[in-house]
């Protein structure tokens, strides 16, 4: 069996193909453009989008299977008739439904989102996007009316239009915030709340199962770009971890069969899979907006040229010498939900320099990410190691301060595209196999070599709490 994994991400669509002998291949690549209509506001085009999920499917040449993985809180508005999008996609950074969520909340509606979808009150979420678009589009109270309107994450819009298929999977669902955990269902209640008709959205389907057929190929996996880095990864027991560190840093760890609450500690109940018939695997949940994201934004700025650069630092770490960013360049995520926060560095002197600006900046990325791991750990039993992948997985200072900050050993793979990796394997469980291909080696194993950690994170908390509701 060959099956081709369609990774449509934040920045770009790459294809990749997998054979059952376990050959895995990089196919082809496109980047999109980036649309930003007003401040806090982010966009795709989805038609762009689907071109480049129709290409890549193209490039790999004949193949037995299809997976495709998204971008999760992605959300396309279209025409049944036409299956024409009627706005631009609105991506999971986007914020412009900050005002009407800080509304819900102060009316006490996080109380059944928390309860019933295991999510806070955040524009991070789908339904408020979708909501947007009834309020804000002309079009879709037309559509409406006639019946014709359809909602969805980006992914079922792309199934919609190359298999006719009007489907969502269980984990892309429960990112909307208008799917029961309980029920894995669409819940009235939380549809009535947010104001979005169920009759337009999308079935809810397993993760590795039948989506249709497009130009003869079976799609027998969908699912998010990050629970397909998880299965990637290999991640299948309780306490498994793995952090993906791309625009921003997703650490997703399994929680098993049943649904953990983590509303305590800010950490999000999510689906991590449901392949075919077998019981449903629950996964936590908790992001970062800001990763890689942060360190461009910074090269853009003209704090360093190349990589390569700043893959280690002469000095002690920043934090030590009371230098600290916080990466809240589009607000704060798990465990704090403040989108009202902002970025910062606190601690800067005439002495500061360009190095020690970044260096403090990678080491804001890996106290957040250590944060997220810390309320975990109160949830489920980390385990001694952590799984990760991302274009920073690639830096050696990151890695290093990541280690010591949490006192785990961070394993990295030596396959970098787990995510396609992990939805091609999917693909093939949808496709009726049984045994897969062996998982990547380990490359690289950075143990913890410096005690500094607690006063690393106790002096980061407090740069954090001067960020909280800054705008």
């Amino acid at each position: 069996m060959k099956v081709v994994a369609v990774d449509q991400g934040t920045t770009g669509t790459k294809s990749y193909t997998l054979s059952d002998d376990g050959q895995f291949a990089a196919v082809t690549g496109f980047e999109h453009r980036q649309i930003y209509p007003r401040p806090g506001w982010v966009e795709h085009d989805p038609e762009e989008l689907l071109r480049h999920v129709t290409d890549a499917i193209a490039a790999a040449g004949p193949v037995d299977a299809i997976g495709i993985d998204n971008q999760g809180e992605t959300v396309v508005a279209w025409d049944a008739a036409t299956g024409r999008p009627i706005y631009n996609a609105i991506v999971w950074q986007d914020d412009r439904t900050n005002a009407f969520t800080a509304r819900l909340k102060a009316d006490g509606a996080e109380e059944l989102t928390l309860s019933v979808a295991g999510l806070p009150l955040d524009p991070y979420f789908s339904a408020s996007k979708l909501r947007w678009v009834i309020d804000h589009v002309p079009e879709a109270r037309e559509l409406l009316k006639a019946d014709r309107l359809r909602l969805g994450t980006s992914e079922s819009f792309f199934l919609a239009r190359l298999t006719g298929t009007f489907a969502t999977d269980v984990t892309t669902a429960s990112r909307t915030s208008l799917m029961s955990l309980a029920t894995l269902r669409w819940d009235e209640g939380l549809c009535a709340l947010f104001g979005v008709p169920v009759s337009c959205l999308p079935e809810i389907r397993a993760t590795a199962g039948p989506f249709g057929e497009h130009r003869g190929v079976h799609v027998t996996a969908s699912l998010v770009d990050q629970q397909a880095a998880l299965f990637g990864h290999g991640c299948a027991k309780r306490g498994d971890i793995k952090i993906t560190f791309g625009t921003g840093a997703f650490a997703l760890s399994v929680a098993g069969p049943e649904r953990v609450d983590g509303s305590r500690f800010g950490i999000l109940p999510t689906v991590a899979w449901k392949i075919l018939q077998s019981p449903t695997c629950f996964a936590l949940d908790g992001g970062v907006y800001n990763a890689a994201s942060a360190v461009n934004w910074a090269r853009d700025l003209g704090l360093f040229s190349s990589y390569e650069e700043i893959n280690g630092f002469d000095a002690e770490p920043a934090i030590l010498r009371n230098l600290a960013f916080v990466p809240a360049l589009s607000g704060l995520g798990c465990p704090h939900w403040d989108r009202r926060a902002s970025g910062m560095w606190i601690g800067l002197g005439l002495d500061t320099t360009k190095a020690d600006m970044i260096q403090s900046l990678i080491e804001g990325v890996a106290l957040r990410t250590a944060e997220v791991i810390e309320a975990m750990s109160g949830l489920v039993p980390i385990g001694e190691s952590i799984s990760v992948d991302g274009g920073m997985a690639k830096n050696a200072y990151l890695l290093r301060f990541l280690a010591d900050v949490t006192q785990k050993k961070i394993s990295v793979p030596s396959s970098k595209d787990l995510t396609a990796l992990g939805t091609a394997r999917m693909a093939m469980l949808g496709a009726g196999m049984t045994s897969l291909p062996t998982l990547p080696q380990t490359e690289l194993t950075v143990a913890p070599s410096g005690s500094y950690g607690p006063a690393a994170r106790e002096r980061f908390a407090q740069a954090l709490a001067r960020v909280r509701g800054w705008k």
